[in-house]
């Protein structure tokens, strides 16, 4: 199951009470305050984890405790510090604030490490407040409580590639094809549910490589809901190009540059960001095409928009490997340097 938004609870330790007590034994003529402070409660922390590709680990185990510091003792023991506790997420997973929608942390690479609530501080023991004119001091400090947060977690999946368009417009076929991925393909709407991750080789003698993710499609009015709505566009908004498939076969009944305005609108509903992302338009199912007009009509609008053309059937083969060198070539180099002028192969 992808579950990539959850709410969970943290709760930081609270730190120890600090401790009052005097110092009464034979032989100690020196005797006095001998309380100890209190322990230091435990924190929570978030860490950025390969091991997990979503939430779901955090759906069914929401609360998230830390220990509290031990309080302190005579003789001056000081209290035992409260164990930590780390949760782990996966990579690019954003912290939100549950109650203020804050961005708390974005979680970008393994390893990285977020104290979310951090544990009280112990309390002072009576020997603290000791001095020359106030020998036997009987104050002493409670620990403060730790932190405490309702958080919402939400996962947004790092890919170079981002494929968007209408269901069953060929983006599942496409990447079981340009990588190992292997997503479910069937000649029914909506057959992805979740988003996929590939891994492809450009074969271009360099062996470079970058991540593609398929989304599930997109509809007219799914920014209000309809279809699966955009839910998980989201998941798409860290890529630094996407590639907008078109179904141009006749089996649609559908016009592909309507298709075309309908995903850009939807693009626009969710984020301007993504709207003006660098973009390749690409004609799929190119085998299937009996009309060359619906072809030549996209390759048009894309020209006039300034976006790169590519056509291609995942089916034969036909153009895949110009269009991974493209993408390669796009995301393998600095993102002032994306070329996003039209194109054609």
């Amino acid at each position: 199951m992808f579950i990539d938004e959850v709410i969970i609870h943290v709760k930081a330790g609270d730190g120890g009470n600090g401790c009052l007590a005097f110092r009464r034994e034979k032989f100690v003529p020196r005797g006095g305050p001998s309380g100890g402070d209190g322990g230091r409660g435990g924190d929570v922390t978030l860490v950025a984890s390969q091991h997990y590709n979503t939430l779901l680990h955090l759906r069914f185990n929401p609360e998230h405790k830390a220990e509290r510091g031990r309080h302190g003792e005579g003789s001056n023991r000081r209290g035992r510090e409260g164990e930590s506790v780390d949760v782990a997420v996966p990579v690019g997973t954003v912290v939100y604030d549950w109650g203020t929608g804050e961005v708390l942390h974005d979680f970008t690479e393994p390893g990285d490490r977020f104290v979310v609530a951090r544990g009280g501080r112990g309390g002072k023991g009576n020997a603290r407040f000791a001095t020359s004119t106030h020998q036997a001091p009987t104050e002493h400090e409670d620990g403060s409580p730790g932190e405490e947060h309702k958080l919402r977690l939400e996962l947004k999946l790092l890919a170079d590639v981002g494929l968007v368009g209408f269901p069953n417009a060929g983006k599942s076929t496409l990447i079981s094809r340009i990588s190992a991925a292997k997503p479910k393909i069937a000649d029914y709407p909506f057959t992805t549910l979740e988003p996929h991750l590939g891994v492809v080789t450009a074969d271009d003698g360099n062996h470079r490589t970058f991540v593609v993710a398929d989304i599930p499609g997109l509809i007219e009015g799914a920014h209000t809901g309809h279809g699966l709505g955009i839910q998980f566009l989201r998941h798409v908004e860290r890529t630094r190009l996407l590639a907008h498939l078109v179904d141009v076969s006749e089996a649609t009944g559908r016009d592909p540059m309507h298709d075309f305005e309908v995903v850009m609108a939807e693009l626009a509903s969710f984020s301007d960001d993504l709207a003006h992302k660098p973009m390749m338009v690409v004609a799929t199912k190119i085998d299937a095409a009996q009309d060359p007009e619906r072809v030549e009509s996209l390759e048009r609008l894309a020209r006039e928009r300034g976006f790169p053309f590519y056509k291609i059937s995942s089916v034969t083969g036909e153009g895949l490997p110009a269009l991974k060198r493209a993408m390669a070539d796009a995301v393998l180099v600095p993102a002032t340097e994306i070329n996003v002028g039209p194109t054609s192969d």
